[in-house]
């Protein structure tokens, strides 16, 4: 989601610049099965030209007509797709999809909450839809701006939106006394850190960046730091760590430079930090080698250490490939961040966007 937030803010940016009138829709409420889920966005110009999905592709064409209508009108409205009905773009799928359609401006607060949703902690955004008006965003340092009326269904709301803050919520439509209340969730960009760059890291990079990760390699070989394209890099041997590298509690940290004496220093360094997940790649009677000699020198994990450590790292798809493997690890980072095993769909009882249990990783 971060990834299509910086997305929208670009298309938002180049249409301003070329002074055309825009829309964002945002999907507020699934009932049955739906490609996207609560919280997707998409935009659309005064042209019909449009950014980002909120669908597999069946709703965009008739959510760029209806968007082009609001705009004209110049006000906020509430779209209902229901495809129970048998239509042509989307038969027999049985579910329905509530879009919540804005024309947006330059400096809004729509504008700036997705501005600030990529850098900042988790924020949130409640629009009211029905039932009473107004929209107020609760920020992370704790401050709020907007009003929502009648003021009793404000300090509700609030209420609500502060719990959202401090958990793992994920966007959602909800009843406030007699209103209809959006919390739209921001998603800030997820970091990953890799200590190592060889040959198997730019898979990993070149993915993790697909995916919307802002990415850092770590080496201490300047020729082996070359051609990481979009990543930040740092040239740092293991005693330099401390001095060059602040890692942080929002990053991902993988640690594979494929030699056992850096790994030690680089696993140490990492545990020590408050980063929220710790991967080793490799074996476990690698990891166990490692470990083993980190308590020689005086370093034993503590609990709370461990349990942000994975090795061997990766959901189990028979990885083999560099390729592969970046795919698997990914793919339990993000399972991780959202509260998800990672098994079969085929296999699982519940929806597929349900999440088995609480997020690991807020």
């Amino acid at each position: 989601m971060a990834n299509e937030t910086s997305m929208l803010l670009a298309a938002l940016e180049a249409a301003w610049a070329e002074g055309k009138e825009t829309a964002i829709a945002t999907v507020v409420r699934v009932i049955g099965s739906a490609y996207r889920r609560e919280g997707a966005k998409m935009l659309v110009r005064e042209d019909g030209s449009s950014a980002c999905m909120i669908s597999g592709g069946c709703l965009e064409q008739e959510m760029i007509e209806i968007a082009m209508q609001i705009l004209a009108r110049g006000r906020a409205e509430r779209t209902i797709f229901d495809y129970n009905e048998e239509k042509t773009w989307w038969p027999g799928c049985g579910g329905t999809v509530e879009v919540w359609v804005e024309p947006v401006e330059a400096g809004s607060m729509l504008h700036r909450w997705l501005q600030e949703s990529a850098e900042s902690e988790p924020s949130v955004l409640a629009t009211v839809l029905a039932g009473g008006e107004g929209r107020v965003w609760l920020k992370p340092s704790g401050g709020q701006e907007g009003q929502i009326s009648p003021p009793e269904l404000h300090e509700q709301v609030v209420r609500i939106a502060r719990q959202m803050q401090g958990g793992t919520s994920r966007p959602t439509t909800r009843y406030v006394q007699e209103a209809e209340v959006f919390f739209d969730v921001s998603s800030p960009t997820p970091e990953l850190v890799l200590f190592g760059a060889g040959h198997d890291a730019k898979p990993m990079a070149n993915q993790a960046l697909v995916l919307g990760f802002r990415v850092t390699v770590v080496d201490a070989r300047p020729e082996l730091l070359q051609g990481f394209e979009g990543c930040q890099t740092i040239q740092a041997a293991h005693d330099e760590y401390a001095q060059k590298i602040d890692l942080t509690p929002r990053q991902h940290v993988i640690v594979m430079n494929h030699h056992l004496d850096i790994d030690r220093q680089a696993l140490r360094f990492a545990l020590e930090s408050p980063a929220r997940y710790v991967g080793m790649l490799g074996p476990r009677n690698r990891l166990e080698k490692i470990l083993e000699a980190l308590r020689v020198e005086g370093f034993v994990p503590s609990p709370e250490q461990m349990a942000r450590l994975r090795n061997p790292i990766g959901l189990d798809i028979g990885a083999e490939s560099p390729e592969e493997i970046a795919m698997a690890a990914l793919a339990e980072i993000v399972a991780l961040q959202r509260g998800f095993q990672g098994g079969f769909l085929n296999d699982k009882k519940s929806g597929i966007h349900e999440a088995v249990g609480k997020a690991l990783y807020p």
